[in-house]
């Protein structure tokens, strides 16, 4: 395998002058077919040699080739693809974790223009689903990514979650949050958990068993009247804020270290950019 790779790699240096062998973005399918392996292991067998795909140069230094070869390994279950499931989604293809499977059952609306990464002028009356699909195979085709368009009743999460190695609960208002905590519970799988409702912003990590937001804030997940996100909006800068602590929180749980929000610090982040302020509060109650 080795002589395949290198025949096709060439010597490169990072940004900061570090010499590297790189895998060129043009040679990257020809290496696959070489190897007639799928363009994910491709990748992941490059960078167990050594040699980093050209995609994910700039990932480096912070990442090396052992722990973008973990990302590539990981399987993500990300249930919600609006304001706050598409940037995510995107960042995890971008990112390079190899394997994501999701679920919305939601159709793109005008009012989703001004904040939903999936929502253009041409996906609009589509399903969120289907313009997900479309966009992991341009961001990042080495991604084994499957999407249902299904609404999550609270028995299923369990399910959906199962075999994943990183939960992600992008869900839209409080009522689905408590089931999607029980479920990644029951399936013993991590759960990054994040709400944006005007300029704050909400973070956890919800590891198996712990207690998360959704359970702290209402077991049964009723609401009284319109979520927050109703009441105050959905902004743009908020979601970014949001979809940022998410995705360090995944690649954290990915390579096996310990989550910085929630976990076994029990706290949730919560940010006002309004004020610019940054608190976290405990979750033990």
């Amino acid at each position: 395998m080795r002589p395949q790779m290198e025949d096709l790699a060439r010597d490169g240096t990072l940004p900061d002058g570090t010499p590297v062998r790189i895998l060129p973005h043009a040679s990257m399918r020809e290496a696959a077919q070489r190897l007639n392996l799928p363009l994910r292991q491709a990748e992941i067998e490059a960078l167990n040699l050594g040699i980093i795909p050209e995609r994910y140069l700039r990932n480096f230094k912070t990442l090396d080739c052992a722990a973008q070869a973990r990302l590539l390994h990981t399987k993500v279950a990300l249930v919600g693809l609006g304001g706050l499931g598409g940037p995510i989604l995107e960042g995890l293809a971008r990112l390079g974790f190899g394997v994501i499977v999701a679920a919305d059952h939601d159709l793109f609306e005008p009012t989703n223009l001004n904040r939903q990464a999936l929502a253009t002028e041409e996906t609009v009356g589509q399903s969120k689903a289907q313009a997900a699909k479309a966009r992991v195979a341009s961001v990042n085709p080495a991604v084994e990514f499957s999407t249902q368009q299904i609404f999550l009743e609270p028995e299923v999460f369990a399910t959906f979650f199962g075999g994943a190695d990183v939960a992600v609960d992008a869900l839209g208002g409080m009522a689905s949050r408590p089931a999607a905590e029980r479920g990644a519970a029951r399936a013993k799988v991590p759960l990054v958990t994040a709400a944006v409702a005007g300029w704050t912003v909400m973070a956890a990590t919800v590891l198996p068993g712990a207690q998360g937001p959704a359970t702290l804030f209402g077991s049964t997940g009723g609401q009284a009247g319109p979520a927050a996100e109703d009441a105050l909006g959905c902004l743009t800068p908020a979601i970014h804020v949001a979809t940022g602590l998410v995705l360090a929180e995944c690649v954290r749980l990915a390579l096996g270290r310990p989550p910085m929000l929630g976990g076994p610090h029990g706290k949730m982040a919560v940010m006002d950019l309004e004020k610019m302020s940054f608190d976290q509060f405990s979750l033990s109650g």
